[in-house]
């Protein structure tokens, strides 16, 4: 068979692989069927294991008649098994009155005998143990007493009081949300928060644009400023306002007001057209553009380079290419929330595997980019209880409403990823793991991460889901820069992130590892390491000026007309409006 007859045949592959996706949420089924096939037959070989099941199957039936009897008497009587740490469902008082303590008791212990059953199977691949055990999980999840009207004792009493009408203003929410998504609209509330009018209202000029991406310069607000500008580089899949949210939330108004000179790249929202900009258009014409352009209207030539989550790992690969190059116009790298090392990127890796990445990849390949709202279902599954079941209980069963608040707005605001980029994304650096492991090619040749030898500045979150913080504390392992300043913050990926002096729960701990001081592995650094109470920006922003050579009088001509860099248009500019 000659190969165009061959190449057919594939492109009905994947033409059917990609309209089979919008039906399943892009989950790949042969990807779940293969996990599942994997446990049951291996557990259909260990009878050991079987036995075991049996026999705690029979004595938690033994255990909860035990408490369900004692439980009806002595509602002080110790329970049969306690939540885990992260599962904070069952705090209410409400809980411990029989028969919902008998209830939510009945879910845990069936939730343990699963937990027990989906994992330490002899044979069984651990990324097929870890899809196995995650997915029965969720499934279990949707028959929670917490779920329903009859078995939640919050959800009851307030029914009670307000004589159904809860139940009648959660159907009214479900309808509304119904109605929004139909329409492919942003959720309700959602439009009283605006770019350029109550959002993203740092002053400042959009001084460079191509394809890819606009460079913003913000203008001065002080007599002086410190020599090394900040050039910020967040990811591609989200807006970069969220640095420059609200101004008493705004990192780069923070850093504007202390004297920092500060330009930020805004990425184009990719279309159809786009398809095929790859990783390295990413590097050249964003984050290479942007320090071409700045390093130009910086007297030193040297900056400050940050990169945030994607454009954190995109800014560690330019970094490890220029140093490689012997170009040293990185004065410092600061990564929020980033990965160099995806061997353990926690359980976003549930949906990153061969069969799933290719089922990925019919799906963009059809529409040419993937849209940020297809991958947010996996986001919330990460965190099913916080993002799903406790929404759907406030609003569709209590009948309330969250309000709308700036972080929400944003995170409503989605953005696309073109098809090329996102496939050599998952399969160069998730799946091959290129960048920490010295195979990741730049202009032909590996880099490695070991040849970035400026001050780095590390900072993760103890909630992360998407950037776990133990694998961004991996960077220790594969950087010899002079100093590595780590900071675990509270909160998570975004919130983590978004850490106003002013926020009241803050707290963070930090130290530094210098050049040739012995490795600590991250349990034992938390441990060791002393919490502060406040904002990591501020420790953040001491370190910057540690690190400047130095105040220069402010200008305030935007961009650098010897050089022909001129203002084309106010922040913030026109890419980040692009529905």
């Amino acid at each position: 068979m000659d190969k165009e007859k061959s190449k057919g045949f594939e492109k009905m592959d994947r033409f059917s692989q990609a309209i089979q996706a919008r039906f399943d949420g892009g989950l790949s089924p042969s990807a779940l069927m293969l996990a599942y096939f994997d446990w049951a037959m291996h557990l259909a070989n260990s009878p050991g294991k079987q036995l075991e099941l049996l026999t705690q199957l029979f004595e938690n039936q033994i255990r909860c008649l035990n408490y369900g009897i004692k439980g009806s008497i002595d509602p002080e009587c110790p329970v049969c098994e306690e939540p885990m740490e992260e599962d904070r469902r069952w705090q209410s008082e409400d809980w411990n009155k029989w028969p919902f303590n008998l209830y939510y008791q009945t879910f845990l212990l069936t939730q343990r005998w699963w937990q027990n059953a989906t994992t330490g199977i002899m044979g069984v691949s651990c990324h097929h143990e870890d899809v196995v055990s995650f997915v029965t999980r969720q499934l279990l999840d949707i028959f929670s007493p917490k779920n329903f009207v009859l078995t939640n004792p919050e959800v009851l009493k307030v029914t009670m009081e307000e004589k159904g009408a809860n139940l009648l203003k959660g159907m009214a929410n479900f309808m509304e949300d119904t109605q929004v998504k139909l329409k492919g609209e942003k959720p309700r509330g959602a439009e009283r928060y605006r770019v350029g009018e109550n959002m993203a209202l740092t002053p400042g000029k959009v001084i460079f644009k191509n394809d890819l991406i606009e460079l913003i310069q913000y203008e001065p607000q002080t007599q002086k400023v410190y020599a090394q500008p900040v050039v910020i580089i967040p990811a591609w899949i989200m807006k970069y306002y969220i640095l420059d949210l609200v101004p008493d939330k705004s990192l780069v108004k923070f850093l504007v007001d202390k004297g920092h000179t500060v330009f930020m790249v805004s990425w184009k929202n990719p279309g159809p057209e786009d398809r095929d900009k790859g990783m390295d258009d990413y590097l050249k014409d964003g984050a290479m553009a942007a320090i071409n352009i700045v390093s130009k209207m910086t007297p030193s030539k040297k900056i400050h380079a940050v990169g945030y989550c994607l454009g954190g790992t995109l800014l560690t690969i330019a970094a490890a290419a220029m140093s490689r190059r012997g170009d040293d116009r990185l004065k410092s790298i600061t990564l929020l929330a980033a990965q160099i090392d995806f061997s353990e990127a926690g359980e976003l890796m549930l949906f990153i595997d061969e069969s799933q990445v290719t089922y990925l990849e019919n799906q963009m390949w059809f529409d040419g980019h993937l849209d940020a709202k297809k991958m947010s279902g996996a986001f919330q599954l990460l965190r099913s209880n916080d993002l799903i079941w406790s929404r759907l209980i406030n609003e569709y069963l209590l009948g309330k409403r969250q309000p709308m608040f700036d972080l929400m707005a944003w995170n409503a605001d989605t953005t696309r990823m073109p098809y090329l980029m996102h496939s050599q994304y998952l399969r160069k650096l998730f799946l091959q793991n290129e960048l920490s492991r010295g195979r990741y090619e730049v202009d032909g040749l590996p880099i490695a991460v070991s040849d970035i030898h400026c001050p780095a500045f590390l900072v993760s979150t103890i909630k992360d889901h998407v950037a776990p913080w133990r694998s961004v504390y991996k960077f220790n392992l594969s950087s010899d820069s002079e100093r590595v300043t780590f900071v675990l913050t509270s909160g998570g990926h975004n919130a983590g992130i978004i850490s106003e002096p002013d926020h009241p729960r803050r707290t963070y701990q930090i130290s530094t590892r210098k050049e040739g001081e012995k490795y600590v592995d991250p349990d034992t650094w938390r441990k060791k390491t002393p919490v502060n109470k406040g904002s990591w920006w501020i420790v953040w922003e001491e370190w910057l000026v540690e690190n400047s050579s130095g105040e220069i009088p402010s200008s305030q001509t935007m961009g650098d007309p010897e050089d022909g860099i001129v203002p084309i248009m106010d922040a913030p500019g026109s890419y980040v409006l692009m529905e």
